[in-house]
């Protein structure tokens, strides 16, 4: 379990900045170069493409050459990992938040009373 966890924190830690998740939202509708995906961002090609690295390496996107271009593509099963974790944790909450409400109708019910 230790190197899901390293993966779940890397996606996070990727995810954290709202530049890379803006990247993550644009392949989401397909691959795209990079030269595509910094049009919409007010920064140097290098520090871009340092994004893009952050997410490569927490295995969030994937990239390909093409002749002169970099494709980069969504890695929707490194999504899945931190969606199923996050998926566990809400099923928890939602479980508390359901006896809480029981607890509180209760208490209610006998001051009612």
């Amino acid at each position: 379990m230790p190197n899901q966890t390293d993966s779940i924190e890397q996606t996070f830690v990727a995810l954290a900045d709202p530049t890379r998740r803006a990247v993550v939202q644009a392949l989401s509708q397909g691959s795209a170069t990079v030269s595509t995906l910094a049009q919409p961002f007010d920064m140097a090609l290098p520090s871009f493409t340092q994004h893009l690295g952050v997410l490569e390496n927490a295995g969030l996107i994937v990239s390909r050459r093409e002749g002169r271009s970099r494709v980069c593509s969504l890695n929707p099963d490194a999504l899945k990992a931190a969606e199923e974790w996050m998926a566990t944790y809400r099923q928890q909450w939602e479980a508390r938040m359901d006896r809480y409400e029981a607890h509180l109708a209760k208490m209610k019910k006998d001051t009612d009373q």
